[in-house]
């Protein structure tokens, strides 16, 4: 079991890190209808965003979406590892 745990953390790292380059510029559905409408100058967002536009601020290259992604993968991972042992505690 864990040989297939660690199989698929590292296909998702690879993806992570690869098809992030492949990520559209353009804006998406949202972002494009405010942009037509002429509101998107007053958004606003609840939360501050870590990685915006899927970037790492301060790094100016393809290295920077690919990061993103890797960071992603690893948050979302430990989020549902602690989620996951803090559900198996309460059986």
């Amino acid at each position: 079991m864990k040989k297939r745990i660690y199989l698929w953390i590292a296909v998702s790292l690879i993806i992570a890190g690869a098809v992030s380059l492949l990520a559209s510029e353009h804006p998406d559905g949202y972002e494009k209808a405010g942009e037509q409408l002429g509101f998107i100058d007053r958004a606003t967002s609840i939360l501050h965003s870590p990685l915006p536009d899927y970037t790492i601020p301060g790094v100016h290259s393809w290295l920077s979406s690919s990061l993103a992604g890797l960071i992603g993968v690893a948050i979302t991972f430990f989020i549902f590892l602690l989620l996951g042992k803090m559900a198996g505690k309460r059986r």
